[in-house]
């Protein structure tokens, strides 16, 4: 009589070894490392946005209205609102603790963009963020130019006055790119195809859209209507 063969457990667990090995390197790639987490709170679920990767909060996490700003560092539309709009945004809601801002990013107009944003999250490490960001718009020129290459937005680092170790380290290992990433397919999976668009979301989670650099009455009207 032939001895049965014992094969099949064998077989069974090296199948299911693959199947682990697959979901973990699927996580991988889609989950940003902890070392990517700093500073986030993983459930913040604005609207249909999630912006848990985005910026930090600027203004009161308790304000009632949100103001989610998709950009990209090389479109000039944004550096436009960021000069002409924003400052009266900044004063009228958000210091006064009517509206929160967030930034998400949607690296994609040029080679710059993805660097220029993961070097945005190595300042926030240092507590820098918003004057990184707002370095980068008031010192924007033409796309790929040269103003955010690796070089400019160390030059950038260095005149805010940060750990050039940490930053330099942070930079070059392209420590953000998944963040970054995954900004940019939540603004797709959100409509998002020019920039700057903006989703203004009340308390009671109704949301408005708005998109290019349009004057400051065109925000006040909106966040008024839901005050």
């Amino acid at each position: 009589m032939k001895k049965s063969k014992k094969s099949k457990p064998k077989q069974i667990i090296f199948a299911a070894s693959i199947v682990v090995v697959l979901v973990t390197l699927v996580l991988f790639y889609q989950i940003p490392t902890n070392s990517e987490s700093i500073n986030l709170d993983m459930n913040r679920q604005i609207g249909t946005v999630d912006t848990s990767l985005g910026s930090p909060i600027m203004g009161s996490s308790n304000a009632p209205i949100t103001i989610i700003e998709f950009g990209d560092y090389q479109c000039p539309n944004c550096k436009k609102w960021f000069l002409n709009t924003k400052p009266d945004i900044v004063t009228n809601y958000i210091e006064t603790g009517k509206a929160k801002l967030v930034f998400v990013d949607i690296a994609f107009l040029g080679k710059d963009s993805v660097p220029a944003s993961i070097a945005t999250y190595c300042a926030e490490e240092q507590e820098k963020y918003w004057d990184y960001h707002g370095f980068l718009y008031s010192n924007q020129l033409s796309i790929d130019s040269g103003w955010a290459n690796s070089d400019s937005l160390k030059g950038y680092a260095y005149n805010l006055g940060l750990d050039m170790d940490l930053f330099v380290n942070c930079l070059d290992s392209a420590k953000y790119q998944k963040r970054v990433q995954f900004n940019t397919n939540e603004a797709q999976e959100n409509g998002v195809t020019g920039t700057p668009t903006f989703f203004i979301v009340g308390p009671d989670g109704i949301q408005e859209k708005i998109v290019g650099p349009q004057p400051y009455p065109v925000f006040e009207k909106v966040i008024e209507s839901m005050s």
